[in-house]
């Protein structure tokens, strides 16, 4: 007889090396050549709350969803812990791998914990408790802080929003190497896959972005809408150095799933990404390294909000913003006092005109007057007139901003960051979609 088997694995790189979603690589081979699984949806690459303080990269675990034959699972569950216990960095003194088995349907309070670690943070107890409470098996190879991890993958079943992203892995051989990639095949696949394809490439600098830059295994991701557009993608980018194997993903990527919006400022709590509205409440400051603060005050609480000098041109729009504009703020919470908001993107709902005071004009030719100085009236340089009761006048000049959302450029956008392209295309989904045969791939 078949069953349901939900694998959900986490917390297996370094910032030395090692990738989560290459063991996934490896064990969704596996499964199909050893165990004849059968996959009931896409292998997940599921993005944590990217602030939370002991992640080690881009805090993304993964869940692997199947069907096979009760009479193998315990057979079956070896080979994934000893294939995660084989290739995870288990020197370094941050990671902790663990492996998560759901036999059933997902329980809803599985789904409700993944929300959670999501949007802001949870316990290693609060994990172990529930896992034990669900019937979740839970096996810990180093530690126990990635049981949250290998949790809410399991827990997040992408019921809702989501995107794919095609993954290809290098050869072991080549790993920390410079990676060889045709670079203008990757803007030919870009001009012919955007925006079904999206942060390909940095539209501002013109840099790459589908390759990391570490010692792990990944050659190039492809994010996109459909596992058709980065399959296509694949096809077109050229590679001066061989693949070992290919994987898409279904994932949160690019959904904004981590940002939780706050009605009251005082749940503004350090590590957590929020969306908040207020005001602006004094001109915005810029410090050493180009740093932007802004200041805004909500409910009466003031709060910090911070754009980065990887934010680039983004910094304009802050910068432009006077006291009075009402805005909402999307972003990661930091632990200062007061609280300070790493800015993701802003929404400009309000803007109050920009005055200026201005020297009258003369009464008779129109031309701007001169001040003669404090209390002295003013003089028109054309007339030779002198009035000492006019005073000086407001005049409004043009913002240099809208309304609107502003997202800084794709190179300093998070995994989860909606871009642009996806406003209005967001899907719903009411179950698990079943992947095309080629979901996956040996290349050499």
């Amino acid at each position: 007889m078949n069953v349901t088997l939900h694998i959900g694995i986490d917390d297996t790189d370094s910032p030395n090396g090692g990738c989560t979603t290459y063991i996934a690589a490896l064990a969704v081979e596996t499964l199909v050549k050893r165990f004849n699984a059968e996959f009931i949806d896409y292998p997940n690459l599921i993005r944590l709350n990217p602030n939370v303080p002991w992640k080690t990269r881009g805090n993304g675990a993964v869940c692997i969803r199947i069907r096979v034959k009760e009479d193998k699972l315990k057979e079956l569950k070896e080979e994934i812990v000893n294939l995660v216990r084989e290739n995870a960095d288990l020197n370094h003194p941050k990671t902790s791998p663990a492996v998560a088995f759901c036999h059933s349907e997902v329980p809803p309070l599985i789904t409700k914990f993944a929300k959670k670690a999501i949007q802001g943070l949870v316990s290693v107890e609060e994990a172990e408790k529930i896992a034990i409470d669900e019937g979740i098996d839970v096996i810990r190879i180093k530690g126990n802080r990635g049981t949250i991890g290998a949790l809410a993958a399991v827990g997040e079943t992408l019921i809702g929003d989501h995107t794919y992203e095609l993954i290809t892995y290098r050869k072991p051989e080549n790993i920390g190497s410079p990676r060889k990639i045709d670079v203008d095949s990757v803007r030919l696949m870009n001009r012919l896959t955007y925006p079904l394809t999206f942060n390909n490439i940095d539209p501002q600098t013109g840099r790459v972005l589908l390759t990391p830059h570490g010692p792990d295994p990944i050659l190039y991701g492809v994010r996109g809408e459909t596992p058709y557009v980065v399959r296509k993608a694949r096809e077109l980018i050229k590679v001066y150095e061989d693949i070992e194997r290919w994987v898409i993903f279904r994932t949160n990527q690019g959904t904004d799933a981590h940002l939780k919006k706050l009605e009251n400022p005082l749940e503004v709590k350090p590590y957590h990404p929020v969306v908040i509205r207020g005001v602006v409440c004094r001109a915005p400051i810029t410090i050493s390294g180009g740093h932007v603060i802004l200041t805004i005050k909500s409910e009466g609480i003031t709060l910090n909000c911070a754009a980065y000098e990887p934010t680039g041109n983004f910094r304009k729009v802050i910068r432009d913003l006077l006291p009075g504009d009402e805005v909402e703020v999307y972003g990661g919470v930091r632990d200062y006092i007061p609280p300070t908001i790493n800015l993701e993107k802003i929404l400009i709902l309000k803007l109050v005109p920009r005055v200026t005071k201005v020297n009258p004009r003369c009464q008779y030719c129109g031309k701007r007057m001169k001040s003669m100085g404090v209390g002295k009236g003013f003089k028109c340089i054309n007339c030779g007139i002198r009035n000492f009761t006019l005073n000086k006048e407001e005049v409004e000049l043009p913002r240099n901003i809208k309304l609107g959302l502003y997202i800084p450029p794709p190179r300093a956008q998070r995994h989860l960051t909606k871009p642009y392209t996806r406003y209005g295309i967001e899907r719903e989904l009411k179950e698990f979609i079943r992947p095309a045969k080629d979901f996956w791939g040996l290349q050499v």
